[in-house]
């Protein structure tokens, strides 16, 4: 396991808990949230905004691509893609979406797969049938 991933495991355990993040996030954290508007509950945990139990992160997939962790999970008819940054050990960005299935390519290969280049990491929408049946926006990052 990727030291990466152990930095990310310890910080939704942190948010779990209620317990400090602040050894495990940089002090200038660059957050991007793509998703409906009162949906960012992750950055409200984090900043402390966040009182109640506004949504449970419990990981039920995550990947390390370099210093790149793509962590995947859902409750209810939430569904969330928390795509996070690691510098020397620490968080430094924070891409947050909520309700949109992602694909994550690299910039070194052709941006459309479907050209003949496979993408790093999909959500995993088809194998979770927990998940409403309905129509959501599909993004792609290119890291």
């Amino acid at each position: 396991m990727s030291s990466a991933v152990t930095a990310i495991e310890q910080l939704y355990e942190a948010v779990s808990s209620g317990g400090d993040v602040s050894g495990l996030i940089g002090s200038e954290l660059e957050w991007w949230f793509h998703g409906p508007q009162k949906c960012d509950y992750m950055m409200r945990k984090l900043t402390g905004k966040s009182t109640a139990v506004d949504l449970k992160f419990e990981p039920r997939n995550m990947e390390a691509i370099d210093d790149v962790v793509i962590v995947e999970g859902w409750e209810g008819e939430a569904y969330w893609v928390h795509v996070w940054t690691l510098k020397n050990g620490v968080i430094t960005h924070l891409r947050e979406y909520f309700n949109t299935w992602l694909t994550v390519t690299d910039v070194c290969r052709p941006l459309c797969y479907s050209a003949g280049a496979a993408p790093l990491w999909q959500s995993h929408h088809q194998q979770y049938q927990q998940l409403p049946q309905r129509s959501m926006p599909g993004l792609m990052l290119a890291i």
